[in-house]
């Protein structure tokens, strides 16, 4: 079956609205597009390496667990949002949403709200990479570790790992693949597809993994300016994409009638998706990590005040 992929947008949108024009007209003459991807593909492109980090994980915990007896309670809570995380990458590409999304924008927005804001920040707070390691014999355990060290290594992971860098990867993209010029070129090649997909997850993973990461180095706020201002820009496209004056993707002026809505109707439901619970993510983290931050801070008074 057919995927008519949206495509992402970047910079403004004074730059997404200047190339609308010319997408809609190549999206009219779109004569052949990407072919349907069998239930054996899908299975072997997403199915099977879900599977198999759900067996990796189980495994490495196996292993952990057997060689430490501190802890268990912390990685039981990890384990469980690793699996919550591969239920929503399981929800998001391979249930019936996966097949709504080819005729409805607004489902293909929940698909991809599910990958960013519900797959990717519970497979980060997994702690998968140390768990993995632990699914392998001691000599590969080594020879991983090993790579891990190599100074290249560590400087790759270093950037990835700068929120900074996470936050502009993770914006460029979802700007980027809303583009309808890019839109189009997903519904042209399957390769193109799966990268959007792909891309999609990635950086939503880097992204919430530098996030935590400053949480961790109790550099709280850096951590809510960065979940402010992704807010911020989500917002900004999920607005554009709601109040369009016209339908963006051509690709659903057909398809969605079939459901009783106009493509218009269908856009500005998939723009609310992203504009309203996407936002209620990042702020419901925000003043999470804005609670832990304040009594923190408490404590911190508590423990210095002089004994009466």
């Amino acid at each position: 079956m057919l995927r008519r992929k949206k495509a992402v947008v970047l910079g403004s949108g004074g730059i997404a609205l200047a190339l609308l024009p010319g997408a809609e007209a190549l999206a009219h003459t779109l004569a052949g597009r990407a072919g349907p991807a069998s239930g054996l593909d899908e299975l072997l492109g997403v199915g099977i390496p879900i599977v198999l980090a759900a067996a990796l994980y189980a495994l490495g915990l196996c292993r952990l667990q057997a060689h430490s007896v501190r802890g268990r309670r912390t990685w039981m809570s990890r384990a469980l949002a690793f699996g919550a995380g591969l239920g929503f990458l399981w929800v998001a590409l391979l249930s019936a949403l996966d097949a709504w999304s080819t005729e409805l924008f607004s489902a293909h927005m929940v698909q991809h709200e599910l990958l960013m804001l519900g797959a990717a920040p519970l497979l980060v707070l997994g702690r998968p990479l140390p768990v993995f390691l632990w699914a392998f014999t001691g000599a590969g355990r080594a020879t991983l570790i090993a790579f891990a060290q190599q100074p290249a290594a560590g400087r790759f992971w270093r950037g990835l790992r700068s929120a900074g860098i996470a936050w502009l990867c993770h914006a460029l993209t979802l700007w980027l693949w809303h583009v309808p010029r890019l839109f189009n070129a997903v519904l042209l090649s399957r390769s193109v597809h799966n990268l959007q997909h792909l891309t999609f997850l990635l950086s939503a993973l880097v992204f919430w993994a530098a996030l935590f990461e400053e949480r961790r180095r109790e550099r709280q706020g850096a951590a809510m300016l960065y979940l402010f201002t992704t807010t911020v820009h989500t917002s900004v496209l999920g607005a554009l994409i709601t109040f369009a004056g016209h339908p963006w993707y051509s690709a659903y002026l057909q398809a969605a009638r079939h459901w009783g809505l106009t493509a218009l109707e269908d856009q500005q439901l998939g723009g609310l998706v992203m504009w309203v619970p996407g936002s209620l993510v990042y702020v419901g983290v925000a003043l999470v990590l804005l609670a832990r931050w304040i009594g923190a801070s408490e404590r911190t008074a508590e423990s210095r005040k002089p004994a009466v």
